[in-house]
């Protein structure tokens, strides 16, 4: 399990995660602010990282989720990222593995995430550890000004 001292790696890549995928103006995240909602009194969020020595090479970042639909709770998996020269290595499969076993031993049933749409390396992942497209859904996200508005009408 990721602790404070483990921000900085976090930070770093969730950077990466965002450069990649062309989110870099997007990304507004800080140390300081993963550190406070992660490590803080009231958790937002679980992390996973993995090492090759003491070297972190992967990280999946989750938390607590709800399905109403199915009576139970879950896990949402917010990030998963493995560097690059570490791909095929099983990094990502094995936090997933964990989160899942971590999830279970809390009395959790299912993981949800959500995959980029142009990641087709990730999706054809996901689809071969088990996961499925939920062809029903679609994300939507109110965040700035229109989340403001909504509050503020």
């Amino acid at each position: 399990m990721a602790t404070a001292d483990d921000v900085d790696d976090i930070h770093a890549m969730l950077f990466e995660i965002a450069r990649t995928t062309g989110c870099e103006d997007k990304f507004k995240s800080t140390p300081a602010d993963l550190a406070r909602d992660g490590f803080g009194p009231n958790p937002a969020f679980e992390a996973l990282i993995a090492h090759n020595d003491d070297t972190a090479v992967a990280l999946c970042l989750y938390f607590p989720s709800y399905s109403t639909f199915r009576g139970k709770a879950g896990i949402y998996i917010q990030d998963l990222f493995v560097a690059p020269e570490y791909r095929g290595g099983g990094f990502a499969r094995h936090l997933i593995a964990q989160v899942a076993s971590h999830a279970r031993s809390q009395g959790r049933h299912y993981i949800r995430l959500s995959v980029d749409a142009d990641n087709i390396i990730g999706q054809r992942f996901y689809a071969r550890i088990g996961m499925h497209h939920a062809e029903d859904e679609k994300i939507h996200v109110l965040d700035g000004d229109a989340f403001n508005t909504l509050i503020d009408a």
